[in-house]
């Protein structure tokens, strides 16, 4: 199986300035997830794609060329994932050939190991659309998320009679660590709209998602305590 590991990281971050490039615990974030991607991958199947050329400086320092900067048009706010995963994918196939899967890691996600990558790798199978990391969140739609109806009243997101949470069906959240994405199946449809997709599962302290000034405070906390 081929794969082509991407990892976005564009430049605008509003709720943790230059986050991408930012130090944890004396290192670049984006460093952890390169690190991880090395264990398993050869730099000519690892991408980082950004416009930005403070980011491009520092995964080139690591020896980690970034072989093209991302369109504009592709690091807005409202940039889909999905045009950029097609955009690095493209580029890529012109020069190197066909790929297999695209396996999707975010900067963002630096308590992913390689031993998560290496065992959601091994749920991949050619049928399947997608294999995405997760973990069981406490936060349950049968028991405590609530929507407003159509008179303004609270009503439970999805209806069930359960006595207590533990009662409950287990939900799982997506912690954007993990996308290992079936590259055929993305060239008809996004991600997004899979509907074969399998889970691996993670523990919640692996899947901290760095996106405020007080993940970041966290993250360091976890880092320093080991």
């Amino acid at each position: 199986m081929r794969s082509l590991v991407v990892i976005p990281a564009r430049g605008g971050s509003k709720g943790i300035p230059h986050k991408n490039i930012k130090l944890l615990n004396g290192k670049p974030l984006i460093h952890y997830t390169i690190e991880v991607a090395r264990t398993l991958f050869n730099d000519e199947d690892i991408c980082v794609s950004t416009e930005d050329e403070f980011i491009i400086k520092v995964v080139e320092e690591i020896g980690l060329k970034v072989p093209f900067k991302r369109p504009l048009s592709l690091a807005t706010d409202h940039s889909s994932t999905y045009d950029v995963l097609l955009h690095a994918l493209h580029h890529y196939e012109n020069i190197q050939g066909a790929y297999d899967t695209i396996i999707l890691m975010q900067p963002t996600s630096p308590f992913r190991t390689a031993t998560h990558l290496e065992e959601a790798l091994a749920l991949y199978q050619p049928a399947i659309e997608m294999v995405v990391s997760v973990f069981e969140t406490a936060a349950n739609p049968y028991f405590v998320l609530f929507e407003d109806d159509s008179k303004g009243f609270l009503v439970k997101s999805k209806s069930g009679q359960f006595n207590s949470r533990q009662e409950c069906p287990k939900v799982w959240q997506y912690n954007g660590a993990i996308y290992i994405i079936n590259a055929k199946a993305l060239k008809k449809r996004s991600h997004l709209q899979f509907e074969r997709v399998i889970k691996y599962e993670m523990e919640e302290a692996n899947s901290i998602d760095l996106d405020t000034p007080l993940d970041w405070e966290f993250a360091e906390f976890l880092l320093q305590k080991k």
